[in-house]
């Protein structure tokens, strides 16, 4: 099939939208299909970063989002549909779409192609949390007129399934996350690495993800203050002067990628995820994957990811006290925090990106159907 993914961010912003995209057409071409990507153009502070694919990335012009300007809103271009037209696409895959999926979806109308949808960022919290000039109930309106102009929507977990279906969203179908299980590896773990985050030997407790005030990391104030705990801050945002001072305690490592990511995180002792507004929550899954037992809220993606008191704690969203308490009692635990990062591991058996991927080839095919592209049009 020759795929057109037209998403809302991807390469080198790093955040899961963009890293999704990235695996999904990697996996496309694994199996001798031809994507292409339509996304908008980078910050100029890092418009000149190389970003060298094997399939053809069709840049298009972007403001900045008001309140985060690392996040860029493709502007409205005919440049959309002839992306489309000459590459030939068959179906038009839209990756957390809102402006510039509304183009890519305006394009697949006028030629007649069959749409796959793919719910991955909570707007709504974002409308709330950025202010931007759009309400939360205008936001959904919006999301629902989308998203029910695709053949089929895929959502990352049970929570954005209920969420959708509450909000008028038709034709669902659950569509997980996979996570690389070797390249995040409780293996990775190394002297040198612990060394760094836990000079006295202290017991690490790490936060990966965007510098964002929607997830709330400053809920790790009194985490930080923990007697024999370290607080490990990765990433990068518009939160993180604010964060700096807010945890003055904690060590702040910046954005890592690839294998020195893979090694932070099983150089860790405990993954605390504070956000309460993730579809899915990917870095809750890369640190199964790095054998840690997770502390997050009682709330979106995480839900289905943790096995309360199994391989981690679910606390309420919103309050620092649980997040607390949970760091706190994995902390004086060495065994517990083994034997819940063991299940971990194990939990996140089968969640490969070729098995995800092949379960978005199988979305594709259902929809290039007649009867999904008639229900569609």
């Amino acid at each position: 099939m020759r795929v057109a993914l037209v998403t809302e961010s991807f390469l080198p912003d790093v955040n899961g939208v963009a890293h999704s995209v990235v695996r999904a057409a990697e996996h496309l071409r694994r199996r001798g299909h031809q994507p292409m990507v339509i996304a908008p153009q980078p910050p100029p502070a890092v418009r000149d970063v190389r970003v060298d694919m094997p399939y053809p990335v069709v840049r298009i012009a972007s403001l900045p989002m008001p309140g985060y300007p690392q996040i860029r809103l493709g502007l409205p271009t005919p440049t959309v549909t002839g992306a489309l037209r000459e590459h030939g696409a068959e179906v038009v895959h839209l990756a957390s779409p809102f402006v510039l999926g509304a183009w890519g979806m305006s394009g697949a109308k006028s030629l007649k192609l069959p749409a796959v949808a793919v719910y991955q960022t909570d707007v709504a919290a974002y409308a709330r949390a950025y202010k931007v000039g759009m309400t939360e109930g205008a936001a959904w309106r919006w999301i629902r007129r989308l998203h029910n102009a695709a053949a089929r929507t895929l959502v990352p977990s049970t929570e954005s399934v209920a969420a959708l279906r509450a909000h008028g969203v038709e034709r669902i179908h659950l569509w997980r996350r996979g996570v690389d299980d070797v390249q995040f590896h409780p293996g990775r773990r190394t002297a040198g690495m612990r060394a760094l985050l836990a000079p006295n030997d202290e017991v690490v407790v790490g936060f990966v993800g965007r510098l964002a005030v929607e997830k709330q990391i400053d809920l790790l104030a009194e985490v930080s203050r923990l007697p024999g705990v370290r607080l490990v801050i990765v990433g990068d945002g518009p939160a993180g002067p604010a964060l700096h001072k807010a945890l003055p305690r904690a060590t702040f490592l910046g954005v890592r990628k690839g294998l020195e990511l893979a090694t932070v995180y099983a150089s860790l002792d405990i993954f605390a995820h504070t956000g309460p507004y993730e579809t899915f929550g990917q870095a809750v899954q890369e640190a199964m994957a790095s054998g840690l037992p997770v502390v997050a809220p009682r709330a979106g993606g995480p839900m289905d990811l943790v096995q309360d008191g199994r391989t981690g704690y679910l606390v309420p969203p919103f309050e620092a006290a649980g997040f607390t308490a949970a760091v706190a009692d994995l902390a004086a635990d060495p065994s517990k925090r083994a034997v819940f990062g063991t299940a971990g591991r194990k939990a996140i058996e089968g969640r490969s990106w070729s098995a995800v991927g092949d379960e978005l080839i199988g979305h594709y095919r259902a929809v290039c159907g007649s009867d999904a592209m008639a229900v569609a049009a």
